[in-house]
């Protein structure tokens, strides 16, 4: 039989999702706890990858059991799991079904809080918005939208075959006067993509790089004149949708 597993994970102490040698992973910590729940080695395929100290408000994997449940799994894996991570749901799907391969569009949100928080440290990234012009980043945001080449707004371009992604929403939110919320959804994104796009629209809020020099990387006729990514911890894959499952996530504010 074959499960999606619906869950959320604070990535702060994980180095990303995917399992690697003498770290710790989401991934690994997530199979290991299957398999010792269940009696043998179980192996989960995630909906895509996080980076070190990424979050997920939404997260989807798969995997196999050799029979059926007979007992509340969702209760016993939040009863044996660390509790920066936490299991929702667990849907009995077809054999043909994958986590990663059949995701029509994610979502990702980056956190910004403007006043110090020892409490929002490793969860929103710190940043003075009133200092930032809202009127150009705005601005420059909305040349990102639609199906375009984000070749300059990723770390290895070279590692894919086409950078090309679809954006079919992205905008800002002000919570309120001491929070802003960036929000994307895409088809697919590239290594870094998300933290890039974040690092430059702050840049152009503070005016240290111009609306045109976003315009002229999307157009790649110009690279980015500043080369570097958001902080991680202020982001977040918020929203994985498939084509037979669309779960609402859970707030986390």
């Amino acid at each position: 039989m074959k499960y999606f597993l619906h869950l959320a994970y604070n990535g702060a102490e994980y180095r990303g999702w995917q399992r690697q040698l003498q770290v710790p992973t989401v991934q690994a910590t997530l199979e290991d706890t299957i398999s010792k729940m269940l009696g043998y080695k179980v192996t989960c395929k995630g909906c895509g990858r996080t980076d070190a100290g990424v979050h997920a408000s939404q997260f989807f994997c798969h995997f196999r059991v050799e029979e059926p449940f007979t007992y509340d799994p969702i209760f016993r894996l939040n009863k044996m799991l660390p509790s920066d991570i936490r299991v929702y749901d667990i849907i009995e799907v077809a054999r043909n079904a994958k986590a990663q391969l059949q995701v029509v569009e994610r979502s990702y949100t980056y956190y910004i809080h403007s006043v110090e928080n020892p409490f929002l440290t490793n969860i929103s990234t710190f940043h003075p918005i009133a200092t930032l012009d809202m009127k150009k980043m705005i601005e420059a945001t909305v040349l990102l939208q639609g199906v375009k080449d984000f070749r300059f707004f990723c770390k290895q371009p070279d590692l894919y075959d086409t950078t090309i992604c679809r954006v079919s929403a992205i905008q800002w939110k002000t919570p309120n006067q001491s929070r802003l919320e960036f929000n994307i959804t895409a088809n697919r994104f590239l290594r870094a993509m998300i933290r890039m796009i974040v690092s430059n629209l702050l840049l152009v809020g503070i005016g240290k790089i111009r609306v045109e020099d976003i315009a002229k990387a999307i157009n790649l006729e110009q690279a980015l004149p500043v080369f570097v990514a958001a902080p991680p911890q202020g982001l977040y894959l918020s929203k994985v949708r498939y084509e037979y499952l669309d779960i609402a996530p859970n707030p986390i504010f």
